[in-house]
């Protein structure tokens, strides 16, 4: 029991320590790891898409009165998103505000993904499988070093608004409607890590300030 405690102790003085020192390091720095987590995660979800195609005809295709849901509910389409569609114009503490409610957004969808791709019927589930369990991963690690960044920048940036999402968990029974409602939920998330990743983007040419008039 007592070395239980022990590691226990040291545990957690391990992630002090990490913690402090992620708060010493500059904001133009933890910008930019978080943008290489941003690019990895809309590059797996763009090669995540591509594999579905491959084997199964883009759900874009499909004209969209057919969708089976919207990639959000009504009120995420608000007048403030898209306003920030490009990024330009924004506060930084907006959008890093708007950044984090999108990750929080695809906590749930990508647990939905990542049970169903298990039982996918795709020829590359396996391969879909472990692409979603590394999203997730990104997505975890950039939302826990946004935590951090975000305190950094002050109570607007920390301010985030939910955004549930209300698709549901079943996919449904036959083969054509679980690929087209997984393949459309896979472009909902590519095109959301793309403004990940760009938003991103634009606050760490910010943060440097070599070229501002371009951010």
């Amino acid at each position: 029991m007592a070395q239980r405690r022990i590691s226990g102790d040291r545990l957690f003085i391990t992630v002090v320590y990490l913690v402090a020192m992620c708060r010493a390091v500059p904001i133009g720095d933890l910008l930019d790891r978080a943008s290489q987590r941003s690019d990895k995660m809309h590059s797996l979800s763009t090669l995540l898409t591509q594999e579905m195609d491959s084997h199964f005809p883009p759900y874009g295709r499909i004209p969209n009165e057919n969708a089976p849901f919207d990639c959000q509910p009504p009120h995420y389409r608000r007048p403030m998103e898209k306003k920030k569609s490009s990024g330009k114009g924004s506060g930084e503490s907006d959008l890093m505000s708007l950044v984090r409610s999108l990750l929080q957004a695809w906590v749930d969808p990508l647990v939905i993904l990542s049970n169903s791709a298990i039982t996918l019927p795709h020829p590359a589930k396996s391969s879909i499988s472990s692409k979603i369990q590394e999203l997730q991963e990104h997505s975890k690690s950039l939302a826990d070093g946004l935590d951090i960044l975000s305190g950094k920048m002050g109570p607007a940036a920390q301010a985030t608004s939910s955004l549930p999402y209300t698709g549901g968990t079943d996919l449904g029974q036959d083969r054509v409607t679980i690929l087209n409602k997984f393949g459309f939920l896979l472009s909902c998330l590519r095109r959301d890590s793309h403004k990940i990743d760009s938003f991103l983007k634009v606050l760490r040419c910010r943060a440097v300030k070599l070229q501002p008039e371009l951010c």
